[in-house]
């Protein structure tokens, strides 16, 4: 009996001697799990990944291409390095290697990394090329690592720069087409959500957390880059020329309003007062505002096609009949205002009055309108109202208001004066004599066959032949002589007006703003060019038809031989005969 229950005994403390010892090792394996868990050792953490993972896939920007395909903006991957100064234990072994292998200045990386050393992330290289990237791939350092970035680039450089606009570092649009067009372009990156084993292989991949990648949409615009590489630089060679404040020009196709080309140039001078201005340009050329379509100015005698055409077509005056225009003195209107020309022709008929841009002429016949007719006129051709071609910052332009429009302003609107357009209205009015006289939808992408709109109709396609064929004479007779083209024919108008004060009193009695607008073929017109002088240095030349319409028949002669418009009868007769 005791031997038995001595056996027993020693079982019974065998066991819980056992179960003390297994229960202290579990105990001890939790601690350790615990440990491991909550706060494990360095070289182990670098050692294994997470079991869930998340993997991003970058999305590209969409392209922005010309009216012909042509890329004007377009996004690639590109690769940062960076460092993480929290794991370098010798930032200046690790400059010298990484500066050797990659051709950075190793003081350079140095630098960056003491600067923040508790950082976790430091840029070293925000874009390495090709060969970087594969060397930096091959050095397998601890503290460095390479990240994917977007990359946005502009093949064609500065050509239509301010049109196009820029991103900023997130890659959102931050000016011009970048901007207006941001939700098409901006892609949607991928994300996925994976499963990994020990040998971080994937294991699972759960259909609810994975988001496929959408890039973002190209756009496609009217603007040509051959005819805008055509219109700024000869813009820029004008304003040189002339030492002028600055500039504007804008191409339209006025059968379907398309904008091929637009440019906007500021010309700093010392010395000179009321400059064109824009300080974010001092930032990024490409961050400035739109002077075309934000800036209106008084448009002077480019004006008066518009006046001349309507109170044609209300019967106010007759092409041929005969106005007692002065012959050596300025004319006086019937509210004893005193009219000047720039040279007197004595009498003159309705038609000779466009022709010579005779101001006692227009003020004549202004007098005949009621002033409901006359702002009735304004507003048919567009004026006073934006033109929404789809440019952020637009503006409607200047128009005195029915209640303070009195007699005076009635004469002066008639010649271009007290009254401020925008370089976009102007085009988009003056497409209504290279039409039908209706005046389209202005547009920056391509028109689909059948797709143009029609704002309104100003004019009768009688008045506005007859106004076309008497612009063509602007050319031959008036003028536009100085800008006559040796390959089309012509119609157009110059437009001299004085630069107005910005303290409003008054205006500079020698300084102006100097314009030209013209449309050709004449018997087909397929392109409309209106250039804008500002402020050009008189001791050199300020005439519109001296300044600016040289600009405009340039643009015309080159764009048309580009799109491929045969020159005119005329002249392939002329050339066959030589």
């Amino acid at each position: 009996m005791r031997t038995t229950k001595s056996i027993t005994n020693r079982i019974t403390i065998t066991a819980i001697f056992i179960a003390v010892l297994v229960g202290i090792m579990f105990g001890a394996a939790l601690y350790k799990v615990v440990v491991l868990k909550v706060s494990p050792p360095s070289a182990l953490v670098h050692a294994t990944d997470p079991v869930i993972s998340t993997s991003h896939t970058i999305a590209t920007r969409g392209n922005i291409i010309d009216s012909r395909g042509r890329i004007l903006a377009a996004s690639r991957i590109g690769h940062t390095l960076f460092a993480d100064p929290s794991l370098v234990e010798d930032p200046e072994k690790l400059a010298l290697e990484l500066g050797q292998k990659l051709g950075i200045s190793p003081a350079f990386i140095e630098e960056k990394i003491r600067s923040r050393p508790s950082s976790k992330y430091v840029v070293l290289e925000p874009l390495l090329d090709h060969n970087q990237v594969e060397t930096a791939r091959t050095l397998q350092l601890r503290p460095i690592g390479i990240q994917e970035r977007l990359v946005r680039e502009y093949p064609h450089g500065d050509v239509g720069g301010s049109l196009i606009g820029f991103v900023g570092a997130e890659h959102s649009g931050l000016a011009g087409f970048e901007n207006r067009y941001d939700n098409q372009l901006s892609g949607e990156s991928g994300k996925f959500v994976r499963q990994r084993d020990i040998k971080r292989k994937t294991i699972w991949v759960s259909p609810d957390q994975y988001h496929p990648t959408n890039n973002g949409e190209d756009i496609q615009l009217s603007i040509d880059v051959v005819i805008q590489n055509i219109a700024s630089s000869r813009l820029l060679e004008a304003i040189h020329h002339c030492n002028a404040g600055g500039g504007r020009i804008v191409v339209a196709n006025p059968s379907t309003g398309e904008i091929l080309a637009m440019a906007d140039i500021l010309n700093p001078r010392d010395g000179w007062t009321q400059q064109p201005s824009d300080p974010n340009r001092e930032i990024n050329p490409r961050l400035g505002r739109n002077r075309c379509v934000t800036d209106p100015y008084e448009p002077g005698s480019t004006f008066k096609p518009f006046v001349w055409s309507a109170a044609t077509e209300l019967g106010l005056a007759e092409v041929d009949e005969v106005l007692q225009t002065p012959s050596d003195k300025p004319y006086r209107t019937t509210f004893g205002r005193s009219i000047r020309d720039a040279h007197y022709y004595g009498p003159s008929t309705w038609k000779k009055v466009l022709v010579k841009s005779m101001n006692s002429g227009m003020a004549i016949v202004a007098e005949r309108f009621s002033h409901e007719q006359l702002q009735n006129t304004i507003r048919s051709f567009g004026f006073g109202e934006r033109t929404l071609a789809g440019l952020g910052g637009e503006t409607s332009g200047i128009i005195t208001s029915p209640s303070n429009w009195n007699d005076y302003t009635q004469t002066s609107v008639s010649m271009g004066h007290e009254i401020a357009v925008t370089p976009l209205q102007m085009v988009q009015g003056f497409c209504a004599f290279a039409r039908d006289g209706t005046v389209p939808q202005l547009q920056l992408t391509p028109a689909q066959d059948g797709d143009i709109s029609i704002v309104r109709n100003a004019i009768s396609p009688k008045t506005a032949a007859l106004t076309r064929q008497i612009l063509g004479e602007v050319m031959t007779e008036g003028t536009g002589k100085l800008a006559r083209s040796d390959m089309y024919l012509l119609f157009g108008k110059s437009g001299t007006a004085q630069l107005p004060r910005s303290d409003g009193k008054g205006y500079f009695e020698e300084r102006y703003i100097s314009s030209f607008i013209a449309g050709a073929p004449i018997d087909s017109p397929a392109i409309v060019v209106l250039c804008v002088i500002d402020d050009p240095d008189k001791s050199i030349a300020h005439y519109g038809g001296t300044v600016a319409g040289p600009v405009v028949r340039d643009v015309i002669e080159s764009s048309l031989q580009y799109l491929g418009v045969t020159p005119s009868t005329e002249f392939l007769v002329q050339a066959s005969v030589e």
